[in-house]
């Protein structure tokens, strides 16, 4: 299933805020996208965000925050959209999070979106190690902090290292996890990824658990944030 993308201009800010001017808007939506170096999380955001998607890989020890936003179910949410360096371990701590420049804000996301390479048998055991170390280590009191899997490079299928259904069923049944492949190369499925994402975290706040969703996507580029 697809979600219709909205690509209106958000300046003059008072538009999504309902008639009048009145309406609260709702809390924003964090993302947090995680993953090893090479795995194209940089590429699945730029792609979301802007559609756009360069051959030249982005190596950076620094994070990136980008706002966007969505519409779910008739409401206007802010995203935010935190794009992470391969870090070697999740924070155990406020203190170590916020001491490390790379991991902060890392602990309180409302979902955490790990991205592997399929073509990749060490990105993959990545994901798992912080799967493990976000279920042991997210803020108290946050519950169940939905996680989705994500396996980019679907355009490189005979290049796969772990056939498709042993990972499906691991993190759908094992982990209970939701799983998407994507290119970020072909614009597959990225915005069903991060409509999966949102509908994840929604289905805590909605009373429907089919809620509708539209995304609003390229902000300004000055909306982004390097930290």
């Amino acid at each position: 299933m697809h979600w219709p993308a909205v690509c209106e201009s958000r300046e003059g800010g008072a538009a999504h805020r309902g008639r009048g001017g009145n309406r609260a808007m709702p809390p924003p939506f964090r993302i947090a996208v995680l993953g090893a170096q090479g795995v194209g999380k940089t590429a699945i955001v730029q792609r979301f965000l802007h559609d756009d998607y360069s051959e030249v890989a982005v190596s950076s020890k620094t994070r990136r925050m980008h706002l966007s936003a969505a519409v779910l179910n008739g409401h206007v949410h802010d995203l935010q959209i935190t794009d992470y360096p391969a870090i070697s371990s999740f924070p155990v701590s406020s203190l170590q999070e916020w001491s490390e420049v790379c991991c902060r804000g890392i602990r309180s996301a409302h979902v955490y979106v790990l991205v592997y390479d399929i073509c990749c048998f060490d990105s993959f055991e990545y994901v798992k190690t912080m799967r493990q170390q976000i279920l042991e280590n997210r803020v108290m009191g946050s519950g169940e902090t939905p996680i989705l899997i994500v396996g980019n490079k679907r355009d490189l299928q005979r290049g796969r290292v772990i056939p498709r259904h042993s990972v499906s069923d691991l993190v759908r049944k094992s982990w209970k996890c939701g799983y998407v492949e994507c290119s970020a190369k072909f614009n597959w499925h990225i915005l069903l990824l991060f409509g999966e994402a949102l509908r994840s975290v929604g289905c805590a706040r909605c009373k429907h658990v089919h809620a509708t969703i539209r995304f609003q996507r390229a902000l300004r580029r000055e909306r982004c944030v390097l930290m």
